[in-house]
């Protein structure tokens, strides 16, 4: 009996000790609190795993990274808060979300503009290229939806517009004045977007086949009708020179006669050539004595 009461007695004493214990450690942990002290409690390893990997997913989605040449469009809740980037930038994950990466380098666009007709009403296929690039990326994100196609629409409409107030052979001759009223006309649309268009180069002008025969046998003639005309010319220039030699011959006989001398010797200078003349002619200009001296010389 005295044993099971000195049991008693001490397990009583115990659990006395044991609800001091835990009424101090209440105490302590709410003087922590009141105190702006955050108790650090150690439960287990996967407590920690769980929470490192919550962390990791966090920072998985929030870091986020921009190329040197890009600027990031940050959404939160839906509305616009700004330009991030380049390089590295940190999000909300779920309230905030990037809505687009604009590349802000100069890019080309080919545009082609087929069957267009021009002021003077010939069907032609054009190809042009367009450089432009970025300048503002927040205009561009903000004024319109898919600046890249906007860009090409708004080129191809300005090239037919283009096409259709020029002749073709302006066309084919003045393409650089051609480029350069189409990057005006692309320029004052783009502009407010954000976006400019630094220049346009027309690549080739594409006419059909059978114009393009016609166009060809056209400058032919017309080649031909240059050179007859250049030979007429030549044959009158000609004459008149005749006729100022013939007035020179009338009142100089002897110039007539060496004149003529001069024609029969070109004429039987080379070898095995035969020159007939009327025995007049050699009375006249005394060619007897001139042709045996010729022979004398040949001989010799």
């Amino acid at each position: 009996m005295l044993l099971r009461t000195l049991g008693r007695q001490r397990n009583a004493g115990a659990s006395s000790g044991c609800q001091k214990v835990s009424s101090v450690g209440v105490a302590v942990f709410l003087i922590m609190v009141a105190g702006g002290v955050a108790p650090t409690v150690v439960y287990n390893q996967p407590a920690f795993a769980i929470a490192g990997l919550l962390i990791g997913f966090y920072f998985l989605f929030a870091i986020q990274v921009a190329e040197q040449w890009q600027k990031a469009a940050v959404l939160r809740l839906g509305r616009y808060i700004g330009l991030r980037g380049p390089g590295l930038f940190m999000i909300i994950p779920v309230i905030d979300r990037v809505s687009q990466y604009v590349d802000q380098r100069v890019r080309v666009t080919d545009v082609k503009a087929e069957s267009a007709l021009t002021r003077d009403t010939v069907p032609v296929n054009v190809d042009a290229i367009i450089f432009w690039l970025v300048w503002n990326a927040e205009k561009s994100i903000l004024e319109v939806m898919d600046f890249d196609n906007a860009i090409t629409m708004s080129a191809q409409t300005a090239l037919r517009e283009s096409i259709g107030r020029h002749d073709l052979a302006q066309m084919i001759t003045e393409r650089e004045m051609l480029g350069r009223e189409l990057q005006r006309i692309l320029d004052e649309k783009t502009n407010p977007w954000g976006i400019t268009v630094q220049s346009v180069e027309i690549r080739d002008v594409h006419i059909p086949q059978a114009l393009e025969d016609a166009m060809s046998r056209q400058a032919q003639a017309e080649r031909e009708r240059q050179a007859r005309i250049i030979l007429g010319t030549a044959e009158t220039e000609i004459s008149t020179k005749f006729s100022e030699a013939s007035a020179v011959y009338v009142n100089n006989p002897v110039a007539l006669h060496l004149r003529a001398m001069n024609m029969l010797y070109e004429a039987i200078k080379e070898k095995g050539s035969m020159v007939i003349v009327p025995s007049s002619a050699v009375e006249t200009m005394g060619l007897g004595g001139s042709l045996a001296t010729a022979s004398l010389a040949k001989q010799q």
